[in-house]
């Protein structure tokens, strides 16, 4: 009788390398390649090479908080929100995570609300907390910069939104990603000039402006363009009507300006655009024969709204690039990210 063959011993599971198998590896000290990992300046470039060959070959992972207590930095980046649910905003916050993961930096968000002195002070205190190297602020509301420059955190932090008095920047703060020449925002303002000179060129002499909330800097900024706008065609700017962002919201607004008389709408967001649209069918008009209406930000339905929406496209990612850079010292001024009028089919000269 035959005994049954013993199993054999299952595989021990091979631990991920570490730096001194990295030293070995490379034949360098284990503190060599701590010097590769924090990029020191004095490493020769041949002994850099052959760590960077080392990990590549054991596959080695770092560990992101042995380097950051070994180097007495965290590589992290925190980001102050106050209005994720929006889409400038959301797409705001993605476009900076993404630049800051491509530079090699993490990133931690902490959402407040824009209304509460004591909530943005908890939310950026819980960022310094974590050694945040600096702050990228995606905070719409007066409120927010209000309070920022009120107080001090002992870090750099840059701000996508235009400030409302660009010729007193924010204390404590390295700059926003708007600023043209003297530090002037004027991208907001741009866009909205864009949206309301494409409407009068167009013919338009009624044109009536949905509004977003009034705490928000960026509402502040295109009621500004739109009547600069207007100003300088000798057209009145009394046609205004208040909206949270919400196509609801733009949906009363709507139909409140054509009641009022407007032939054309400039909406502060496509959202509110698109209750524009809804307020023009309910009162019998058919855009863009009988009303034109232009929205804001081209969010990824506007093109497929009926008809498809006249709207001002803003580049997130270039701004999130450069808010970055801007914050990492990278550059000293981070120039304007000006908007593009998308023309599409919801404008057209107004009825005869």
């Amino acid at each position: 009788m035959t005994a049954d063959p013993v199993p054999p011993a299952p595989a021990r599971r091979q631990r991920p390398a570490n730096v001194m198998d990295v030293a070995r590896a490379a034949g360098v000290s284990h503190q060599t390649v701590s010097r590769v990992l924090n990029d020191h300046p004095s490493l020769r470039p041949g002994t850099r090479q052959r760590v960077l060959d080392a990990m590549a070959e054991l596959d080695y992972r770092p560990n992101a908080a042995a380097r950051a207590l070994s180097s007495n930095r965290s590589r992290m980046i925190g980001i102050l929100s106050t209005a994720a649910g929006e889409y400038g905003p959301a797409s705001s916050v993605a476009a900076v995570e993404s630049a800051a993961r491509a530079r090699g930096y993490s990133v931690t968000i902490a959402n407040a609300d824009g209304l509460s002195r004591a909530s943005i002070d908890e939310a950026v205190d819980h960022l310094a907390a974590l050694s945040a190297e600096g702050l990228v602020v995606v905070a719409p509301q007066t409120r927010v910069l209000e309070t920022l420059s009120k107080r001090s955190f002992g870090i750099p932090w840059v701000t996508l939104q235009a400030v409302a008095d660009p010729d007193s920047p924010h204390e404590g703060g390295v700059g926003s990603v708007a600023p043209v020449g003297h530090g002037r925002p004027l991208d907001q303002v741009i866009g909205a000039r864009l949206a309301t000179a494409h409407l009068a060129e167009a013919g338009h002499r009624r044109i009536g402006h949905i509004t977003g909330p009034a705490d928000w800097i960026d509402a502040a900024q295109r009621v500004r363009g739109f009547r600069e706008e207007l100003a300088s065609r000798g057209l009145d700017d009394d046609l205004l009507a208040t909206g949270d962002w919400s196509a609801a919201s733009g949906h009363r607004a709507g139909r409140e300006l054509i009641e009022r008389g407007a032939t054309a709408i400039f909406a502060g967001n496509d959202q509110m655009a698109l209750g524009a649209l809804a307020a023009a069918a309910e009162a019998g008009l058919e855009p863009p024969a009988e009303l034109s209406i232009v929205g804001f930000d081209d969010v990824p339905e506007a093109a497929f709204y009926r008809p498809a929406l006249t709207t001002v496209r803003q580049d997130f990612s270039e701004a999130g690039r450069r808010a970055v850079a801007l914050l990492l010292g990278e550059s000293e001024v981070a120039p304007s990210v000006e908007p593009v009028l998308i023309v599409r089919g919801s404008t057209a000269p107004p009825a005869p």
